[in-house]
């Protein structure tokens, strides 16, 4: 079956960076476009990146352009996300996600917090 597994959330200083991973399994993994939401406390689930199966197309939600950085080795059957300059604002649970004949699977996700 299909299993995601993030990991890499932690706590962090205000303009300091993480590194997430998602582990994937149960699919072929270089055949699907990869995605990162995040959800804040009180807020709606929103998309972050997405990359698609090669890597050869990347996609950011706005305020994220310039500080966050999607990527994806097949070999690993994972997908990373790069975050650098955090902010406050970027606290949230950071899940990752694939849609697969329109089904969506979502991992348990990864808590980051950034605070001083």
């Amino acid at each position: 079956q299909v299993q995601l597994v993030e990991s890499g959330g932690g706590l962090v200083q205000p303009g300091g960076s993480l590194r997430l991973s998602c582990a994937a399994s149960g699919f072929i993994f270089s055949g699907y476009t990869m995605n990162w939401y995040r959800q804040a406390p009180g807020q709606e689930r929103e998309l972050v990146a997405a990359i698609t199966g090669t890597g050869g197309y990347t996609n950011y939600a706005d305020s994220m352009k310039g500080r966050f950085t999607i990527s994806r080795d097949n070999a690993k059957n994972t997908v990373f996300l790069q975050m650098n300059s955090l902010k406050a604002e970027d606290t949230a649970v950071y899940y990752c996600k694939v849609r697969i004949y329109g089904a969506e699977y979502w991992g348990q996700g990864t808590q980051v917090t950034v605070s001083s």
